[in-house]
């Protein structure tokens, strides 16, 4: 018994849908079929001692788009990065980009990446 409750354990911490950490910056959608039109939310959080402010968020091509629940955050706060990915024109593995810009000069840009194979 303590083994199955350990194996059961153990695949819970690393399966990546409960492994997935308030700090992950990389979304995998898998396999996908072309035109399909698929969501992730990314965690977003103010590390910083001031107030934050989300002056802009870009993404690596008109396929992905992105916003942020909330622009402003107070120390501690966090908000979420909304990404939804159109598949349509698309075959193979895929990988975009969204660019969180803020009005911290020390880390103006955060990353985050979606990875999907779409199929036709």
């Amino acid at each position: 018994m303590k083994k199955l409750i350990l194996i059961i354990f153990i695949l819970f911490i690393f399966n990546p849908v409960f492994s997935e950490g308030a700090n992950s910056n990389e979304w995998d959608f898998g396999k996908v079929r072309q035109s399909e039109i698929v969501k992730h939310d990314f965690m977003f959080q103010n590390n910083t001692p001031k107030t934050l402010k989300i002056t802009a968020i870009n993404t690596s091509c008109g396929c992905t788009a992105s916003q942020a629940d909330k622009k402003a955050l107070k120390p501690g706060e966090s908000t979420i990065i909304n990404v939804t990915f159109d598949s349509k024109g698309y075959s193979g593995k895929v990988r975009q980009l969204v660019y969180v810009n803020t009005d911290n000069p020390d880390i103006e840009v955060t990353s985050f990446i979606i990875n999907a194979e779409v199929n036709k």
